[in-house]
């Protein structure tokens, strides 16, 4: 081909955009050319974001534990005086929301539970503690568990239950002019209320079990096999 015609070429050449300097001013794009915007990180955004992502996780998981992370646990289901062993009727299973500090015992347990001795008075609709319960029956160390008899008319008019404390006073002979017996108690006694049997004997008396120190044991059953025998309450049971 002779001759060079400038409108034709093998190729066609790339003619770099100079480079602006790097103070001096950004030139305008061409209309239809996009220009890419340059990217700025800011730290103090990175860290906001984060703290923010993280709070989340952590409400999430909060949100979680109070609401779903449910576990069963041993309920009260009917009244228990203390001192009486736990049947399968005085006992269930409910789920609650685990928490701090909370004491309660598996489900799992529940069969364990049953059979073993109330330690307190048991109230119904109560979440069971491990404390509440004991495998061994009254007297514990150091007491001894005492039956007086008592006409319903010594007892008070709203009755006794177990857990309250009491004085175990002497009283004088029914007509006594101060001639009679000396009574075996010098003083009151203090002792805590295990047992009451509503149920009258045939001799008309009530029947309460009382446990008291084993010092004042033998002196307490001698006074109530006289007959010269009261209770005085001093403190309820909790409710």
């Amino acid at each position: 081909m002779s001759g060079s015609d400038p409108g034709i070429g093998f190729g066609t050449v790339f003619h770099p955009e100079p480079e602006p300097p790097r103070n001096g001013p950004v030139p305008v794009a061409a209309p239809g050319q996009l220009r890419g915007l340059p990217r700025r990180r800011r730290p103090g955004m990175i860290a906001l974001a984060a703290a923010l992502v993280g709070a989340g996780i952590l409400a999430s998981a909060a949100l979680y534990h109070r609401a779903d992370h449910q576990v069963p646990v041993v309920l009260v289901t009917a009244p228990v005086p203390v001192g009486s062993v736990i049947t399968s009727s005085d006992v269930g299973t409910t789920t609650v929301a685990a928490g701090p500090g909370l004491q309660t015992i598996p489900a799992r347990q529940l069969s364990q539970v049953v059979g073993l001795v109330a330690a307190t008075t048991l109230r119904p609709g109560t979440l069971l503690a491990p404390s509440e319960v004991t495998s061994k029956l009254p007297p514990g160390p150091g007491q001894d568990l005492v039956p007086v008899a008592i006409k319903p008319s010594g007892l008070p008019a709203s009755g006794l239950v177990p857990g309250e404390q009491v004085l175990v006073v002497p009283t004088p002979a029914s007509g006594s002019s101060g001639s009679g017996a000396a009574p075996v108690l010098t003083s009151p006694v203090a002792a805590v209320v295990e047992a009451v049997n509503t149920v009258t004997d045939q001799d008309g008396f009530d029947v309460v079990d009382l446990l008291v120190a084993s010092a004042n044991g033998p002196a307490v059953a001698e006074q109530a096999a006289t007959g010269q025998i009261a209770l005085v309450i001093t403190g309820r049971a909790s409710s």
